[in-house]
């Protein structure tokens, strides 16, 4: 920021990742976040004078120091306090580059410049299972969580944008991972919460140019060898150039639609399982005529819902098929051997044991 101008105008880019943060941390905000709160103790006049500060929700954003992240830190700083809500930091060194510690401590530093306490940096060790997206992704995660639940921190921000959203949902949709894939990335889920899956990644960077502030460039951002950049760098832009603007904001779309549908029927799941469901030796049991009546989508959702819940194992689509045909086209076949279950048809149950 520069010195003749410590308060830079309010711009769109601005206005926008304030706007979406100020909804992301809208059920936290405390109630006369400056002044001094009353508790409903029965003790002397002193102990019915608790301190709101002291009560405050603390919430963490997760910074790289790229242009995502620093916007949504900068946002944080400014919204947080005028919510009542303490704002700080979680810096994540995967020491995947030479100099990942100094970027860690430039991340750190700018976000203590904003404002913004605690500020954690915390090393990882990335393994290798998975690729090294994934594992880098599950060390961070991993991570952000452990310090979150260190610091009793309410929420933690992730930076994820509408561009990451449209990515992930295309890379799922061709790898043929049904619709969970679809769903794309939640807006929150536990701790973590996204509040800009509504904004452009371009106007993140024109949010930190508006605030002054350098963003850091990850050069793995820039690298073809991973799937997501190759989308990001070649195929989002040739779906632009060949089939008109607006194909980003469509897959963002797509996903909201999906989630909104995944939720209808884990809702109808929920409200049936139990009258469908009872004991079975070393596992469960489900109503053959119950799983019968419903559509298919809702059947083999139940199926891959029993088994997830009860063993701890996702089967594929074609494996929930498999033991859906036990249900409607059963002609005697014998148990199906599935990863540390079986599955048998026993007169009106559909039995699953562990294996």
């Amino acid at each position: 920021m520069a010195a003749d101008d410590p308060r830079p105008r309010l711009t769109p880019a601005r206005a926008d990742i304030r706007r979406a943060v100020r909804a992301a941390l809208a059920d936290l905000v405390v109630a006369d976040a400056g002044s001094t709160g009353r508790s409903g103790g029965g003790g002397g006049a002193e102990d019915q004078i608790k301190p709101v500060a002291a009560t405050r929700p603390l919430v963490l954003v997760a910074l790289s120091g790229g242009a995502d992240s620093l916007a949504l830190a900068a946002a944080t700083a400014f919204e947080a306090p005028r919510a009542g809500i303490r704002a700080g930091a979680v810096v994540v060194d995967h020491g995947l580059q030479s100099d990942s510690d100094d970027v860690a401590a430039r991340a750190a530093h700018q976000a203590r410049e904003l404002g913004l306490d605690p500020v954690i940096v915390t090393r990882v060790e990335v393994g290798t299972a998975g690729g090294p997206e994934a594992a880098a992704r599950e060390a961070r995660y991993a991570a952000l969580l452990d310090t979150a639940r260190a610091l009793a921190a309410a929420a933690v921000l992730l930076a994820h944008t509408l561009d990451d959203q449209a990515e992930t949902v295309l890379l799922g949709l061709v790898r043929g991972s049904g619709a969970g894939s679809l769903q794309g990335m939640e807006p929150a889920a536990g701790l973590l919460r996204r509040p800009l899956l509504g904004i452009r990644r371009e106007t993140t960077r024109q949010a930190c140019l508006d605030e002054g502030l350098e963003p850091w460039d990850d050069p793995h951002n820039e690298d073809p060898a991973y799937a997501r950049v190759r989308v990001r760098q070649r195929v989002l832009p040739v779906l632009e150039q060949e089939l008109g603007p607006g194909v980003a904001e469509a897959l963002a779309r797509t996903a909201e639609l999906a989630r909104e549908d995944a939720e209808a029927f884990q809702q109808q799941i929920d409200e049936i399982i139990e009258d469908i469901c009872e004991p079975a030796e070393a596992g469960i049991a489900v109503s053959v005529s119950a799983l019968a009546a419903n559509p298919a989508a809702l059947r083999q959702r139940i199926i891959r819902y029993v088994v997830l819940s009860e063993f701890g194992v996702s089967l594929t689509r074609a494996q929930t098929l498999d033991v859906a045909r036990l249900v409607t086209d059963w002609r005697g076949q014998g148990p199906l051997d599935l990863p540390g279950v079986t599955a048998r048809r026993e007169g009106r149950l559909l039995i699953f044991a562990a294996s």
